[in-house]
């Protein structure tokens, strides 16, 4: 799987890899309450871009750990 700024986070947040790197880069979507409800709909890019998260970086290091 390649993970994009366009990824939708309900397609990613199953794999506890994912979570510990975005927990790693204080992605708030992964202890969010409300995120639940939105998880079809948000993109890794759009939530990196609001809370100032250097997505190019993070989705770098999702992509080499999920890939190897």
């Amino acid at each position: 799987m390649k993970i994009t700024k366009k990824t939708k986070l309900a397609k990613i947040l199953d794999n506890s890899k994912v979570k510990k790197i975005l927990e790693k880069h204080e992605f708030p979507c992964v202890s969010c309450p409300y995120a639940r409800y939105e998880m079809e709909e948000l993109e890794i890019g759009v939530v990196c871009d609001k809370y100032d998260i250097d997505a190019s970086k993070l989705i770098k290091e999702l992509n080499s750990k999920l890939n190897k």
